[in-house]
């Protein structure tokens, strides 16, 4: 079948060790609703005045060739509108004492489909069709024995197949033993057929209805979306978090900031969100902004390039930041990030920043790979040395200490507690310890050695203390994650080690950077994460789940929340116990953040985007896994890490550095 055109994809810088996640659902032979996502063939086409310009970072992804609904593991099997009471054993069922129908041919729209194992679905015994250990079909938890997941996300229940065969009364089938005629036969298989094919209608209908819900937007502001409802919480939130469902859930966009001009790839990393404005790092400089209306309220000059900063701050937000040791001159044209700095948040101020030499000797100073913080501890490291500092007066904590087997602090993991990974032995045979540190003194309070073949690891979260690693690098998607281990902290014992085979999930960590994970969230004693994208019911486009791993044991829990199709989860954070995630949109949809119950898996629609093209071209510029997402009180920002000098071919179109929506 013929492909769409691809997009040649723009030259804007990326961070590094990220890889794309934005695949296309644009339907074949059909002119482009919107900007295809994959990357651009040219420069697109001017957005009109105020709107948006074209993406910056390439939505990489091609187009699908669409393909029959598959027999495969990941596809969604909707089940059907409730039909006729069946007879004993279910339609078509061979009854006893019946010659049997002829089969249905398999794979065939309108015949009835086998149940397949894979995300979302039950497992049975080990030997049977679409089980473990049948051939040709893959185990979906990678570990025989784990408990499958019943369908229950996004409003599909559970229920059983009909057409397949059902355990019915003993004694045969209705007629007292009498035999089915042919002509019989064809018509109870013409039936089955009938209610198979309304009862997908249903479902379809449903699913588009809930996605196509008031997508009337426009440039100059207007909302986009329907309307969401959930039941409430503690001060009006949604039950087990903090976030409310709005009444009207379609956003409009609050603002959008101009990209600086700059004359080489540079670093704007950092961005938090108080409870009055949006925070973002420019070019030395960090600025607020109106959550609304994007004026600014404030601008704190930074010496020089913002080189890093923590994702976390405190409730009286604060937060820390890593800049140059000064700006760029002939002879040094790269300067070092070796400086230190507390920024409060609320009144746009630098509250201390210093250089520290390493504990090595000499005056040198430590250049920095990341900072976090934790509780009033600011902790930052890199391959050169860390350090730590007390956030409110700057005062130098501790240090890492120097061993005799080269041991150094890689970076650390902040938050509700304080972890580190450091890296001891020879660059050819390295060994990796996890620890879990006092912040107050940086004295260890546990420890686990990783396994042989873990270069790097990342700390996805402290408390409770889970890692991920690429062990053995078999995983080599650029995920950086084949495996997370869960830890107890006090004891530094491993708890379980999960296996996630890179092939089927769709978290993401920075190889080297330690504090850099995205899509995977701890809470509830879970370990929520998405799966990768694959075939959904719909003709043209992909989607995906969020699914949770057990801490304790490892296993796969029984449940899942359904992207929908053509779209595509995103866990960002969690708010209480539910999980607060974003969904990638199709071609002609807006994007949408949703709160998933972090037990039962039930989704409430918090914002959805508007779908006019120009406000899609900025949204779709930036990607879950490559930007910096937040989400709050309903606001939504996007925001680069890395911008770069202006293309010719980009002469007359508008760059943004961030993007924001809101609800009313």
């Amino acid at each position: 079948m013929t492909q769409p055109p691809q997009q040649q994809p723009p030259n804007e810088p990326q961070p590094p060790n990220q890889s794309p996640g934005q695949p296309s659902d644009q339907p074949p032979n059909q002119p482009p609703a919107g900007p295809p996502a994959g990357p651009p063939a040219g420069p697109p086409a001017g957005p009109p005045s105020g709107g948006f310009g074209a993406p910056q970072d390439p939505p990489p992804g091609g187009f699908g060739e669409p393909t029959p609904p598959p027999a495969n593991p990941f596809a969604k099997q909707p089940p059907p509108a409730a039909p006729p009471t069946p007879p004993a054993g279910g339609y078509g069922a061979p009854q006893p004492g019946y010659p049997t129908p002829p089969a249905p041919q398999p794979n065939g729209y309108g015949y009835p489909q086998a149940q397949q194992p894979g995300y979302g679905y039950p497992q049975g015994a080990p030997g049977q069709p679409g089980q473990p250990g049948y051939p040709g079909q893959p185990d979906y938890q990678g570990q025989p024995g784990q408990p499958g997941m019943p369908q229950q996300g996004y409003g599909y229940p559970t229920q059983p197949m009909h057409g397949a065969p059902q355990p019915g009364p003993a004694g045969g089938g209705p007629g007292g033993g009498k035999k089915f005629s042919t002509q019989m036969q064809i018509i109870v298989a013409a039936a089955v057929a009938v209610v198979l094919i309304i009862g997908a209608a249903v479902v379809y209908t449903s699913t588009k209805d809930d996605g196509d819900q008031g997508n009337q937007a426009s440039t100059s502001g207007s909302t986009g979306g329907g309307e969401g409802k959930g039941g409430e919480g503690k001060d009006g939130g949604l039950a087990g978090g903090s976030e409310k469902a709005p009444g009207n859930t379609g956003s409009k966009v609050a603002f959008q900031l101009p990209q600086p001009e700059v004359a080489d790839v540079t670093s704007v990393k950092g961005s938090w969100l108080t409870d009055k404005a949006y925070v973002k790092s420019g070019v030395n400089e960090v600025v607020a902004y109106d959550r609304d209306k994007g004026t600014k309220l404030w601008s704190m000059p930074v010496p020089a390039e913002v080189c890093g900063a923590s994702r976390h701050m405190t409730k009286d937000f604060k937060a820390a930041i890593l800049f140059k040791e000064g700006k760029p001159t002939k002879e040094k044209k790269y300067p070092a990030c070796n400086q230190v700095g507390a920024v409060d948040l609320a009144s746009g101020k630098l509250l201390w920043s210093k250089s520290v030499t390493s504990a090595t000797g000499g005056d040198r100073p430590v250049q920095f790979d990341e900072v976090t913080l934790s509780g009033t501890t600011v902790a930052a490291g890199g391959t050169s040395g860390g350090a730590a500092f007390n956030l409110t007066s700057g005062a130098e904590l501790w240090k890492p200490k120097v061993s005799a087997d080269r041991c150094y602090d890689m970076g650390y993991g902040g938050g509700e507690a304080l972890a580190v990974v450091r890296k001891c032995g020879s660059y050819d045979s390295p060994q990796l310890q996890i620890q879990a540190l006092n912040p107050a003194t940086g004295a260890p309070l546990s420890s686990y050695q990783m396994p042989a073949g873990v270069d790097y690891a990342s700390i996805v979260s402290t408390k409770p203390l889970v890692v991920a690693a690429n062990v053995g690098d078999t995983a080599n998607d650029g995920s950086a994650i084949s495996d997370f281990f869960s830890i107890d902290a006090a004891t530094g014992k491993l708890i379980v080690r999960i296996s996630a085979d890179a092939e089927k999930y769709a978290a993401r960590c920075g190889s080297t950077d330690v504090e850099s994970c995205r899509g995977a969230v701890v809470g509830n004693n879970r370990l929520y994460v998405p799966t990768e994208d694959h075939d959904g019911t719909s003709e043209y486009g992909d989607t995906n789940e969020v699914v949770a791993f057990d801490l304790t044991t490892g296993k796969l829990l029984g449940g899942r929340a359904d992207a929908g199709d053509r779209y595509s989860l995103t866990p960002l954070r969690m708010d209480g116990t539910n999980v607060i995630a974003y969904k990638r949109p199709p071609y002609d949809k807006g994007g949408q953040v949703v709160s998933i119950d972090g037990e039962t898996f039930k989704q409430t629609l918090l914002m959805e985007n508007p779908s006019d093209e120009s406000v899609r071209d900025a949204e779709t510029a930036f990607t879950a896994d490559r930007s910096e997402v937040l989400y709050g009180e309903g606001r939504l920002f996007f925001s680069k890490q890395l911008i770069s000098e202006r293309r010719d071919s980009q002469a007359d179109e508008k760059l943004y550095l961030a993007v924001g929506f809101r609800t009313d």
